[in-house]
């Protein structure tokens, strides 16, 4: 691993157009909506897309933490406790690490883990193999979480059910199961018709939530002591060892943070901040303490406090409620899925993958239909394998506090490096906050035989895709420049000894400009023909989300009838080679659509014939190279002007 993503990155099937992330360029090509004044509309969006996750986690997270806390007659210690446990974690992690501080760590504009990353490299100044490796496997851990997410949401509104209609057990599986396949069906529609339905659900759900809790607020005035930290404190220097299933139970309550970060480039960060801080911190702190102050004043209730806050007649609307409510819960690391999946297809750690943009407006809302099949049909056999939430909720954890810590170790990166923050402010905001999250990942770490080894399993099998994929593409790319035969020398014999010359233009893709494209040498070998000019072009992904017109081409001429392009794309852009191309008019090079052929490479793998892997990467790679999306479609290239000439390789 010690030179992952330092060489060229090769393109997959049918094209060497590479993919590397090249140095930082700073620019103020922002995203539009990072510091933009949003409207009631967009902050009621963000509601029903970034906050879901965490909105709904007052289900479940005082249930469990109160089944692990062994207390059978609910002392005020534990209950008083562990409300604050619930309190203090969501103001720290949530409100201060990332609220306050991540949302600011953008990269023009977009969030996630890769974005991090691509902000610490730019604060390096140099590309180091340790910060990918954090963020694959950081990017693995997120989409862990993501299938565990609807199936413990969606699983946990449905058991409501049972508190109102007797026998409905048998039914909390297929009905779960039908709702999770609607949920991934309605994706395609987007991100923006999504969210324009299911904000105005969590609005009042929010208002539902805080309204609830505030009804039961003073039943035992006493749970308002859990705004001390001391009581939190307290409860986990008295348990000792043995609050760390409590603690892994309390973190439920911020499952939803991270992605809350990654799907900040679908509304910007202002909207964001204003809803968590004016609606939703609010009915989270009223809700947790209301519950807190009923189980004081009825023990009883601890079986589920959420639901029995509500008096009987609204336990059906708000178990209806709350399915409505777990279903958008969904939504925010389904969405945050597919922007962190498109990051690293286009900074090379993925196959090119199908990538749909489903609005005009926003342009971080994207929809990749492989993902999306996949996540569903995770979250599918979570749910047919674990069959409740209480079960399930064993599995919940362990990839989000290794998100969160991997979160925090690039943030202090960025802080100190990019921020030019001294080493003792960083140190004494971040070490508390990292110091917490280590010991919750600990704590859920101990649930790893109950289930924690079903997100490790996905991560370790995600990072596996990754690493043979980085690796296998570098390794081929190098074998490829071994063979190859520098641009410029043949340019130079072509001008002096040249072939049959037809009219137009050829582009040829190539992930190595200095090096003649495959696609060239097999047209002259076997066609015996040059075009007029000839296009050697290189895509380039930056490690910023977007770039301006003004620094996307690079044109360096060759000789008369040869020229290199160097085409730069942010890792959040869908390249579209053909528009690219146009800003070269400014240089004097004009592309006629009707004049201008696109040679493509297509490569076919023969594993085992070669040594360039062992035997069962070499298979993973060819079944990854293979199934990667047509290059025609991922550059947007005019279908009836590409010409595909094939080559063999032994790996």
């Amino acid at each position: 691993m010690r030179h992952m993503m330092t060489e060229p990155v090769a393109d997959p099937r049918g094209t060497d157009a590479g993919r590397q992330t090249s140095p930082a360029t700073p620019h103020t090509d922002a995203h539009p909506h990072a510091d933009a004044t949003p409207g009631l509309a967009l902050i009621l969006s963000t509601l029903g897309v970034v906050y879901g996750d965490i909105g709904t986690s007052p289900l479940y997270a005082l249930r469990e933490s109160l089944r692990h806390a062994h207390e059978h007659d609910m002392a005020e210690t534990a209950v008083i406790g562990i409300v604050s446990m619930l309190f203090w974690t969501v103001v720290l992690i949530v409100t201060l690490k990332y609220v306050v501080l991540i949302l600011r760590a953008d990269n023009n504009g977009e969030g996630g883990t890769l974005s991090l990353v691509a902000k610490a490299q730019g604060a390096l100044h140099r590309r180091t193999w340790w910060l990918y490796l954090i963020g694959i496997v950081g990017v693995s851990l997120f989409f862990g979480d993501a299938i565990i997410t609807p199936a413990m949401s969606v699983l946990s509104a449905v058991e409501g059910m049972e508190l109102v209609f007797l026998g409905f057990g048998d039914w909390v599986v297929p009905v779960t199961l039908v709702i999770v396949i609607a949920l991934f069906w309605v994706q395609r529609s987007g991100t923006e018709a999504v969210s324009r339905l299911f904000g105005p659900i969590m609005l009042v759900w929010f208002l539902t939530m805080a309204a609830l809790g505030a009804l039961h607020l003073f039943d035992d005035a006493r749970i308002l002591q859990a705004l001390n930290p001391l009581r939190a404190a307290g409860f986990v220097a008295e348990n000792g060892f043995g609050a760390l299933p409590v603690m892994g139970s309390v973190f439920l309550a911020v499952t939803g943070a991270e992605a809350l970060y990654a799907d900040m480039g679908h509304f910007g960060r202002k909207p964001v901040r204003i809803s968590w801080l004016a609606l939703v911190f609010p009915a989270l702190t009223i809700s947790y303490m209301g519950q807190g102050a009923m189980v004081l004043s009825h023990p009883e209730t601890a079986a589920n406090p959420f639901f029995l806050l509500a008096p009987s007649w609204f336990t059906l609307p708000l178990v209806v409620l709350a399915t409505a409510a777990t279903v958008i819960a969904s939504q925010a690391v389904i969405s945050g899925a597919f922007s962190v999946a498109q990051q690293a297809v286009q900074l090379g750690l993925l196959p090119r993958l199908e990538i749909q943009h489903t609005s005009d407006k926003q342009l971080g809302q994207v929809y990749l239909p492989k993902v999306n099949t996949i996540l569903m049909f995770g979250v599918c056999a979570l749910v047919l394998s674990f069959g409740s939430s209480a079960r399930l909720a064993s599995a919940y954890g362990i990839a989000v506090t290794g998100d969160m810590v991997i979160t925090s170790i690039l943030a202090i990166i960025v802080f100190r490096y990019a921020w030019k923050w001294r080493w003792i402010s960083v140190l004494a905001i971040m070490l508390p906050v990292l110091a917490i999250e280590v010991v919750f990942l600990y704590a859920n770490i101990l649930k790893t035989l109950d289930g924690g080894y079903i997100p490790l399993m996905f991560a370790a099998v995600v990072i596996t895709f990754m690493v043979v994929w980085v690796k296998g593409t570098q390794r081929l790319q190098q074998k490829l420049s071994a063979e190859s035969v520098r641009l410029d020398f043949l340019a130079g014999k072509l001008t002096d000894s040249p072939p049959v010359i037809v009219p137009g233009t050829a582009v040829f893709l190539t992930a190595d400009p200095e090096l003649a494209p495959p696609a060239l040498l097999h047209n002259l070998k076997h066609n015996r023909v040059l075009h007029e000019r000839n296009y050697v072009v290189k895509v380039e992904v930056a490690t910023t989300p977007r770039v301006p017109d003004d620094q996307r081409l690079r044109l360096e001429a060759l000789g008369p009838r040869f020229f290199r392009i160097w085409l730069r794309f942010g890792y959040m852009e869908q390249p579209n080679v053909p528009r690219a191309l146009a800003n070269a008019k400014a240089m004097g090079h004009k592309f006629d659509i009707m004049a201008t052929s696109y040679f493509l490479n297509r490569r076919s793998l023969r594993v085992g014939k070669g040594r360039l892997l062992p035997l069962w990467a070499a298979r993973l790679y060819a079944g990854m190279y293979r199934s990667a999306s047509e290059p025609t479609n991922f550059y947007r290239l005019p279908s009836n002007r590409v010409v595909e000439l094939g080559q063999q390789i032994n790996i």
